[in-house]
């Protein structure tokens, strides 16, 4: 059974850091893309970052140049740095990949961008 546990979210003053982790029970981990994406109140799910099972990542514009996606596939766990974070990045943060078709997520964590 594949279970992605987040943690790492909270509350950060504007221009601050955080940096989230997703660890996966997943068989064969560092062949899967990871994923991470983010829900805004009222407003739909968004894809953040993603990372290859060779490495290649890919960012939405909103977040390049401020957040890092990486992974250590000896833990099974993905990351993502975020830094300069804005109120705009306030939302729940899911991880996520696909296997078979499937998309599986986590629980998510929150995060707030507030002073």
């Amino acid at each position: 059974q594949v279970q992605l546990v987040e943690s790492g979210g909270g509350l950060v003053q504007p221009g601050g850091s955080l940096r989230l982790s997703c660890t996966a029970s997943i068989r064969f981990f560092s062949i899967y893309t990871m994923g991470w994406y983010r829900q805004a109140p009222g407003k739909q799910r968004e894809p953040v970052a993603s990372i290859t099972g060779s490495g290649t990542r890919t960012y939405a514009d909103s977040v390049k140049g401020r957040f890092t996606i990486s992974r250590e596939n000896v833990k099974n766990t993905v990351y993502l740095q975020m830094n300069s974070l804005k109120p705009e990045d306030t939302a729940v943060y899911y991880c996520n990949t696909r296997i078979g078709g499937v998309d599986y997520w986590g629980q998510g964590t929150q995060v707030t961008v507030s002073s």
